[in-house]
């Protein structure tokens, strides 16, 4: 397991490493959530409120944004150097016009309002707001413990058997957290923190550009199919998508699925369908093609499903030959998935991509 853990979010992916030369299976499609480092920083940003009004820190950061960025790159400062094995307090500056615009704001003293908080371990001195360690420590605790949830949420899968976790990222850097899943997950897993963390992403992606079959196997994050036409069937489909053409009763806007959410799919995996234009004669068909979230997707009309990529075929050099063929192939594996559309008579192919990393 690879926890990715970021300034915004917490990305973690499982995988199963297949053979010595570092060939990896997904085992599960990446999850994660708002559990970035920024969440300490918004709990920080609660005490502040909690201590000096939450008026007051509106105003403030409305009226001084400078002093607030400034506010906010001292308390980033200690954030990063926050050690749960150390019990001296850390000193966060408080800008001057933090100082100043609160005694104008409230007639009373920045000292004054930290002495009167309910924040006993929030301390005031020579310009500096010290936290004690216990202090700093609950600001990250929201943030962790919903870390942790999701990291225990998948390990206790039954069909997982994750035997390392290994914490990456700029937050990660925090020895607090490290010191946090260490408690929670070592019992279980071997947690393994490499040398520069904040950097093992990019050496990843490095890695990854210069040899992309290094994954083998994905799990796709959405489900990927084409809307066609079925014939309707009375009291299934529903009334509403009945179209006649030709005499014929047609079921419209039909999803037919090509791969499902969670699928495993191989580097260069192909999927192939056949289809028949609607009516002779068509000069050009147009393949829309579809994703969803959902697994359990009937129609291209139902909630969550998007078009994500077009196909238009030209047919017009066999527009009046009977029983034509659309061959359409999806290719899966790689960072983006690749589809294409090819008139069987005439040899004629169209190409799209769809980019894996925004679907």
């Amino acid at each position: 397991m690879v926890v990715d853990c970021g300034g915004g979010t917490v990305d973690i992916t499982v995988h199963e490493l297949l053979d010595k030369q570092g060939t990896l299976k997904e085992l599960q499609k990446a999850s994660g959530g708002p559990y970035g480092s920024i969440g300490v920083d918004m709990e920080f940003e609660k005490l502040l409120c909690d201590i000096f009004g939450e008026n007051f820190m509106q105003q403030f950061r409305s009226k001084r944004p400078i002093g607030y960025v400034d506010l906010m790159i001292a308390f980033e400062a200690r954030k990063r150097n926050a050690n749960p094995y150390k019990t001296n307090s850390l000193n966060i500056s408080l800008p001057y016009s933090f100082i100043e615009y609160y005694k104008q704001y409230k007639g009373s003293s920045v000292e004054s309002a930290i002495k009167k908080s309910s924040h006993k371990n929030v301390k005031w001195s020579q310009g500096m707001l010290r936290l004690e360690p216990s202090a700093m420590e609950a600001l990250f605790q929201k943030t962790v413990t919903e870390i942790k949830k999701h990291i225990e949420s998948i390990v206790d899968q039954e069909d997982m058997n994750i035997d390392h976790i290994f914490l990456v990222g700029g937050f990660a850097e925090s020895l607090i957290l490290q010191k946090e899943i260490k408690e929670a997950f070592s019992s279980k897993l071997k947690v393994v923190i490499p040398q520069g963390v904040s950097l093992a992403i990019l050496k990843g992606a490095v890695l990854f550009g210069l040899d992309p079959t290094t994954v083998n196997i994905r799990r796709l994050r959405m489900t990927y199919g084409v809307g066609v036409l079925h014939r309707f069937i009375h009291g299934i489909h529903p009334r509403e998508k009945l179209v006649i053409k030709d005499g014929i009763q047609w079921c419209a806007d039909v999803f037919d699925k090509f791969v499902v959410n969670g699928q495993s799919v191989g580097v260069g995996d192909v999927v192939v369908r056949c289809y028949t234009p609607a009516k002779d004669g068509q000069s050009c068909s147009v393949i829309h093609i579809y994703c969803s979230e959902k697994d359990n997707i009937y129609f291209i009309t139902d909630p969550g499903v998007k078009r994500c990529a077009t196909l238009i075929l030209d047919l017009s050099d066999s527009r009046y030959i009977q029983g034509r063929e659309i061959q359409t192939r999806m290719m899966f594996g790689d960072t983006e998935i690749k589809v294409s559309a090819l008139d069987v008579t005439t040899g004629k192919c169209v190409k799209a991509d769809i980019d894996f990393l925004n679907y």
